[in-house]
C-alpha cells in the first residue's frame, strides 16, 4: 500500500471524526446538565425525606411515650372510675405524672387533662375550673365536638391567664380513659418553636428553602424566614407528612440553582477540547504508523488461533480461524441475550411484587412502561387484583403431578387467564407469587366504564377460568377478587383485600369470592372473646345441658359475622376440642379414648378437608352429639356426690394411715387419681393434701395437750414417718414448734387455774 493510500485514509474519516466529536461534546454537555439536575433533585429529596422522617418520628415518640405512661399509671384509671368523688391523692398523683411527662421532652409546651363529667382541668399544678383556665377556648371546641381525637392544625394558646402571651403549638387530643374512652380528654401541646428550630438546623438557608403547609394549603412555616431573600426558586420535591396532614415543599433558591453545574460543565468543555486536540494528534500519529489496521487485526487473530491449532494438532487455516472467532463471538452474544431475557423476567416479577406489597414505588410508572405487558398506565388508571389459589395443593396437586408437569400446568393457567381477558374491556398481568398462589392484576381499558361493570367482567373471567381449568386440567381453583384501586399506589390495597378473601374460603359462597367495598383485611381476632364463648360451650357440655348446641351455633355465627380466616377458625376449633378433652375425658376410660390425641387429630384433619363452614359445623355437631351421649351415659351411671362424701368420710377415718394417698383412693373407689383430686377440689374447694394435713395437725394439737408422748410417737400415730417431718409441717402451719406449742398451752391452762 502506497503513501497515497495513507493520506486518502486519513482525510476520509477525519471530517467524520471532527463532526462526531462536536456532537458528542454537545451531547455530553446536555447530559451532564441533566445528570446534575437529577442529582440535585435527588439530594434535595433525600434531605427532605430525612427531615420529614425525623419530625414524624419525634412527634410519634412523644405521643407514644405519653400514651404509654398514662396507660400504665393507675391513678388515671382510678380517677375516671370514681367520678362522683374526686380524691386529692389521685389529683396530686396525676399532676405529678403530668409534670414528669412535661419535663420528659423539651418539645412539650404543656399537658393537661380535661374531665368532661366534673368539668375540671387537671394540670401540672393540680385541678382547676375550666373558666379560669387559659386554654378554655380549646376545651369549648372539644365539648362542642368541633375537634376530634388525634393531631390538630397549628394554633395559638396563651401561656398564662394574666399576660395571655400567644404561643404557637401543635395539639393532639386523646380520649380518656385510653384507648377509646369518652369521659375525658388528654391534651398534649407541642412547641412549634422546637419544630421550627429542628427544621432550621437541617436546612441550609443560603442554598435551599423549605415550606410547610397544612391540608388547607395554609403556610405553617417557612424555613429560615428571618434571613434576607425571598423564596424565589425552583420547587423540586413535595413530601406529605400524613400524621400531621402537612406537606413539605423543598427546592433550591434562585441565584444558587445549579450554579455549581455550570462550573462542572465548563471544566468538561475544557477537558473535551483538550481531548479532541490530543485525539487529532493521536490519529495523525497512529495513522502514520499503522495504515494497515486490517492486517494488524488478522495478525492478532492469527496469533491467537495458532496457539489453539497447535494444541489441537491441526494445520493453520485462515478461514477456519475467522470462522472460529465469529462462532465464539456469536456464542457469547447468545449467552448474553439469554441472561438478558432472564434478567428482564426477574425484574418484571420483582416489579409485580412491589406493586402488590406497595414497596419501592419510586419511578414505578417508567418501570411499568418498560417491563409490564399492560398498556398506557397513569394516575387515573383503575386496577383490581385477583388472587387465585390451587385447592388442596399438597395432596391434590403435588401428589398427582411431577415437577415438570406442575410447571407446565402453571404456565398453561397463566395463558388461559390472558386469553379469557383478551376479548374483554380489561387487560391482565399474571405472576405466580408462591407455589400455590397466582396473582392477576387487571387494568380497565375504558376509563368511562363503571366500577360495577369492571368487577362483573373480572368475576366472569375468574369463573370461566375456574370452570375451564377444572374440566380440562382437572385442577380445582379458588379466586379472591379485591376492591377497585384508583392509581398505581393503591394496588396493594386491592391485593390485601383479595388475599383476605382467599384466606376465608370456608365462608366463600362458591370458589369465587369478592371483597366488600372498602375492605382491606379481616378484623383483628379478639381471642379472649372467642375463648370465653368456647369456655361457656364446654361448661354447658360438662353440665349435661342441651344448650351446648345453641352455644356452638353462636360460635359459628360469630365466625361468619366477623369473617375469620380459615386458619384462625381451625385454631379455635382445635382449642375447643382440647379444652373439652381436659374437662370431660377424665370421667371414664371411654371418654378418654374418644378424646384422645389421635381422635382429636382425626377430627382436625376432617375439618381441614372441609370446603365450607357449614360442613365444618355439621361435622362437629355430629361428632359432639355422639360424644355427648357417651358423657351423659357415664354421668347417669355414677353418683359423684355420694362418692365424694364417702371419700371424705374414708379420709377422716384413715388420715393416720401412712399409705393414704391419691393412688390409695383411686384403688379404693375405682377411679383415676387425677379424677379423684378433681372431684375433691370441686366439691370442697380444698386440695386432698391440704385436707389430710389439716386433720393430722388437729390430732397433733390434741395429743400435745392431753398426753406426754414424744414427738416421734405422735408422728407415728398420725401417719408421719418421723418427728422431724411432723415438726417441720407443724411449724409451717401454726408458726411455732410442737414443743413451744405444748409449753405455751400448758402455761395458759395453769394461769387460768
Amino acid at each position: 500500500m502506497s503513501r497515497t493510500w495513507y493520506y486518502r485514509l486519513l482525510f476520509s474519516y477525519f471530517p467524520i471524526f471532527f463532526f462526531t466529536m462536536t456532537i458528542l461534546i454537545f451531547i455530553a454537555f446536555v447530559f451532564i446538565n441533566d445528570i446534575s439536575r437529577e442529582e440535585t433533585k435527588k439530594a434535595d429529596r433525600i434531605s427532605s425525606n430525612y427531615l420529614a422522617t425525623t419530625l414524624d418520628r419525634t412527634i410519634r415518640d412523644i405521643e407514644l411515650s405519653i400514651t404509654e405512661a398514662v396507660q400504665s399509671e393507675q391513678a388515671y384509671k382510678l380517677y375516671f372510675n370514681n367520678t362522683h368523688q374526686i380524691s386529692s391523692d389521685k389529683v396530686y398523683t396525676i399532676a405529678q405524672s403530668l409534670r414528669e411527662l412535661s419535663g420528659s421532652s423539651s418539645w412539650i409546651q404543656s399537658i393537661y387533662l380535661y374531665d368532661k363529667q366534673n368539668k375540671h382541668v387537671l394540670t401540672v399544678s393540680g385541678s382547676r375550673e375550666v373558666e379560669s383556665f387559659s386554654d378554655q377556648a380549646w376545651i369549648d371546641q372539644i365539648v362542642n365536638g368541633a375537634v376530634t381525637s388525634g393531631w390538630q392544625p397549628v394554633r395559638e394558646i396563651a401561656v398564662d391567664v394574666v399576660q395571655r402571651t400567644p404561643v404557637r403549638v401543635l395539639t393532639v387530643n386523646k380520649d380518656m380513659p385510653l384507648p377509646f374512652g369518652s369521659e375525658g380528654t388528654l391534651v398534649i401541646n407541642v412547641k412549634m418553636s422546637s419544630i421550627e428550630q429542628s427544621v432550621d438546623s437541617m436546612i441550609n438557608g443560603q442554598l435551599s428553602f423549605l415550606t410547610i403547609t397544612d391540608q388547607k394549603g395554609k403556610v405553617v412555616y417557612n424555613a429560615h424566614s428571618d434571613q434576607e431573600g425571598t423564596r424565589d426558586g425552583q420547587e423540586l420535591n413535595t413530601i406529605p407528612l400524613e400524621r400531621l396532614n402537612w406537606t413539605l415543599t423543598s427546592g433550591i433558591k434562585a441565584g444558587n440553582l445549579f450554579s455549581w453545574v455550570s462550573v462542572v460543565s465548563y471544566v468538561w468543555i475544557i477537558i473535551a477540547i483538550v481531548t479532541v486536540i490530543c485525539a487529532i494528534i493521536y490519529i495523525v500519529y497512529i495513522t502514520r504508523r499503522n495504515y494497515k489496521p486490517i492486517q494488524i487485526i488478522m495478525n492478532r487473530i492469527e496469533s491467537q488461533q495458532i496457539r489453539a491449532f497447535e494444541n489441537s494438532g491441526t494445520g493453520m487455516d485462515e478461514m477456519k480461524m475467522i470462522d472460529g472467532v465469529l462462532e465464539n463471538l456469536i456464542n457469547h452474544m447468545m449467552d448474553y441475550d439469554k441472561k438478558s431475557r432472564e434478567n428482564v423476567l426477574m425484574q418484571r416479577s420483582k416489579l409485580f411484587k412491589a406493586l402488590l406489597y406497595g414497596e419501592h414505588m419510586d419511578h414505578v410508572e417508567e418501570q411499568l412502561k418498560e417491563l409490564s405487558p399492560l398498556g398506557e398506565v397513569n394516575d387515573t388508571s383503575r386496577f383490581i387484583v385477583v388472587v387465585g389459589e390451587i385447592n388442596r395443593y399438597e395432596k391434590g396437586f403435588q401428589e398427582r403431578f411431577t415437577r415438570g408437569e406442575q410447571n407446565t400446568l402453571k404456565f398453561a393457567l397463566m395463558n388461559v387467564l390472558q386469553e379469557l381477558s383478551r376479548n374483554t374491556e380489561v387487560q391482565c398481568w399474571t405472576e405466580w407469587i408462591s407455589a400455590d398462589r397466582i396473582a392477576i392484576l387487571f387494568l380497565s381499558k375504558e376509563q368511562a366504564a363503571s366500577s360495577e361493570q369492571m368487577s362483573k367482567q373480572i368475576r366472569l373471567v375468574a369463573e370461566d377460568c375456574r370452570s375451564w381449568v377444572e374440566q380440562n386440567l382437572r385442577i380445582s381453583l379458588s379466586f379472591g377478587i379485591g376492591s377497585e384501586a384508583e392509581g398505581i399506589t393503591a394496588i396493594h390495597h386491592s391485593y390485601t383485600a383479595a388475599e383476605a378473601v382467599v384466606q376465608r374460603k370456608l365462608l366463600m359462597n362458591g370458589d369465587v369470592g369478592q371483597a366488600d367495598s372498602g375492605e382491606l383485611q379481616h378484623p383483628l381476632l379478639e381471642t379472649y372473646t372467642y375463648l370465653q364463648m368456647i369456655a361457656d360451650f364446654v361448661k354447658r357440655f360438662r353440665m349435661s345441658s342441651g344448650q351446648w348446641r345453641e352455644q356452638l351455633e353462636e360460635i359459628f355465627v360469630a365466625f361468619e359475622q366477623n369473617k375469620l380466616p380459615d386458619e384462625e377458625i381451625r385454631s379455635l376449633i382445635q382449642a375447643m376440642l382440647q379444652m373439652l378433652s381436659r374437662e370431660v375425658s377424665m370421667m371414664s376410660e371411654g371418654l378418654q379414648e374418644e378424646l384422645s390425641e389421635k381422635n382429636i387429630s382425626a377430627w382436625l384433619i376432617a375439618v381441614e378437608e372441609a370446603e365450607k363452614l357449614e360442613d365444618v359445623k355439621g361435622l362437629l355437631l355430629d361428632g359432639l352429639t355422639d360424644l355427648f351421649r357417651t358423657y351423659v351415659a357415664v354421668t347417669e351411671t355414677k353418683s359423684y356426690k355420694a362418692m365424694v362424701n364417702e371419700m371424705k368420710n374414708y379420709i377422716e377415718e384413715q388420715f393416720a394411715n401412712p399409705d393414704l394417698s391419691l393412688k390409695h383412693l383411686s384403688d379404693r373407689f375405682q377411679i383415676s387419681g387425677k379424677h379423684a383430686s378433681y372431684l375433691f377440689k370441686t366439691e370442697f374447694n380444698m386440695k386432698f393434701v391440704d385436707f389430710v394435713t389439716e386433720l393430722r395437725m388437729k390430732e397433733t394439737e390434741k395429743l400435745l395437750l392431753e398426753t406426754d408422748c414424744s414427738l416421734q410417737d405422735i408422728a407415728l400415730k398420725i401417719g408421719y414417718a418421723n418427728g422431724i417431718t411432723l415438726g417441720r409441717v407443724f411449724k409451717r402451719i401454726t408458726g411455732i414448734t410442737p414443743g413451744d406449742y405444748r409449753r405455751m398451752k400448758r402455761e395458759q391452762r395453769e394461769s387460768k387455774e
